[in-house]
């Protein structure tokens, strides 16, 4: 997925989600609850912080909403602060505001996904990306994003890669277009890194990646990226972005045409042993 461009209405009933970027909904009520829980238990900040291992100005960040706090701090600070579980109620509710608003519903999916298939047209695909790969394209963004939001987000996309660790393994298929592989994102040694990276995934058994060459004269997929999400219950959704929306389709109609066009882009790209020779000639040439 490519996971960073917009907020829309998915087709088949989950509707869209409010923004909850720190500073606002269940980021900022966590916030209040940290700071009335922490007052009850007449601990101060820098003493909290210091138990747990955090600065003060990091525990005033988190209850002031600015911050998105990490699932092991609340855990903690639950048990240091005897809140008998008032905080780890919410920590799946903070662990889905890391993501920007319009992929959280895609992201619950693609956690418990027996199987993806990724189409990729302007970066490498979140699940592929090196820490600094990602950093630059969370850089890039425009409006510019705050500090804070690049950190936390870089967190959250790099935590999605834990799917490599799942038992058992999903499949993954994922289509890179050849010019996302020549474009140095941040920088050239960033890029080569980034395929390094390619070729290291590419190697483990439940993943395939092939490169969609720019000279070929048949193209079965014009339309955009999207991906094709299967789920532990045998369903079949998909997931498409462009520009300032994105979309969770569930008709049975519009799934199979992403079916479809997925399948012709599959055999019209190079099979995964000629995309791997192909990365390695592309780090050859730098």
């Amino acid at each position: 997925m490519e996971d960073d461009l917009g907020v829309g209405e998915p087709d088949g009933g989950e509707g869209p989600r409010p923004e909850d970027e720190p500073g606002t909904g269940i980021v900022a009520a966590f916030g209040r609850q940290l700071k009335l829980v922490r007052v009850a238990a007449g601990v101060e900040r820098a003493e909290l912080g210091a138990r747990l291992g955090y600065s003060a100005s990091s525990i005033s960040s988190y209850e002031q909403g600015r911050r998105i706090p990490p699932p092991r701090f609340i855990d903690r600070a639950d048990e240091v602060l005897g809140a008998g579980g008032m905080l780890k109620v919410l920590k799946e509710e903070l662990a889905r505001a890391q993501y920007p608003a319009f992929f959280r519903d895609a992201a619950r999916k693609e956690a418990g996904a027996t199987a993806l298939s990724v189409y990729a047209v302007y970066a490498v695909p979140g699940l592929l990306q090196t820490e600094e790969y990602a950093r630059a394209v969370f850089r890039m963004q425009r409006p510019l994003l705050d500090d804070d939001v690049i950190e936390q987000r870089l967190a959250a996309r790099l935590a999605r890669q834990d799917i490599y660790d799942r038992r058992p393994a999903p499949l993954l298929s994922f289509i890179i277009e050849e010019s996302v592989l020549r474009r140095p994102m941040g920088s050239w040694p960033t890029l080569c890194e980034q395929l390094e990276q390619i070729l290291l995934i590419s190697q483990k058994r439940n993943v395939e990646v092939q490169v969609m060459p720019t000279d070929r004269e048949d193209h079965g997929a014009l339309g955009g990226p999207f991906s094709l999400i299967d789920t532990a219950q045998g369903q079949r959704i998909a997931y498409a972005e462009v520009q300032d929306e994105s979309r969770l389709y569930t008709s049975q109609a519009t799934v199979r045409v992403l079916e479809s066009r997925y399948g012709i882009i599959r055999s019209q790209a190079l099979t995964p042993r000629e995309s791997s020779a192909f990365i390695e000639k592309l780090l050859g040439e730098r």
